[in-house]
């Protein structure tokens, strides 16, 4: 039994040097990473200069952060967690605070295509709006959070939510399109 347990130890340390290496590699291509990050397999980000990540982010495998403009950034507080498949797109602006909880394979965004009827739909751009996502803020599974919405601080938003507009401190949001039931009790 203490075999297993050494086994398991061994192979949770080789688990977090591999992550924490992953890291350094980031910041090797451009990323500007915090101390004691740790990232999985297969993340991917575009253009890594525009990326900033707070102490002790963790980041599970599959993770694609998708900066689409040399101007756009996206900002990750620290001792966040983001799930598995996750995705984060940014033209403009995606800020993320402290202390954030992000289930797998949620989607965010801060742009939209514009839908105009005179063009062509691979002719026209896209409208960006900036996305702020506060301090101990909760996005379950699947949520999908859209251009311009800020979650305050300590909002909770149920699993397959859509964000389509900014949410209270303290909420707890469901839904699609999201909308609050309930306030959480402010500490």
């Amino acid at each position: 039994m203490q075999s297993v347990r050494r086994l398991a130890v061994v192979l949770g340390l080789i688990n977090l040097m591999g992550m924490r290496l992953r890291a350094i590699v980031w910041r090797i291509r451009g990323a500007r990473i915090s101390r004691k990050c740790g990232f999985g397999a297969r993340l991917a980000i575009d253009r890594p200069w525009r990326v900033f990540v707070g102490t002790r982010a963790t980041f599970e495998s599959d993770v694609w952060i998708k900066v689409v403009a040399d101007t756009a950034s996206v900002v990750i507080g620290e001792y966040t967690f983001i799930g598995r498949g996750t995705e984060i797109d940014a033209s403009c602006d995606v800020k993320i605070g402290d202390h954030v909880l992000i289930g797998p394979g949620v989607f965010i965004t801060d742009h939209n295509h514009n839908i105009d009827a005179e063009l062509r739909i691979d002719e026209q751009g896209c409208s960006a709006s900036e996305v702020v996502i506060g301090d101990d803020v909760w996005l379950g599974a699947g949520v999908i959070v859209l251009p311009g919405v800020t979650i305050g601080k300590g909002a909770v938003v149920g699993a397959g939510a859509v964000v389509t507009k900014g949410l209270p401190e303290y909420s707890v949001s469901v839904g699609a399109p999201a909308r609050v039931i309930r306030q959480r009790v402010s500490p």
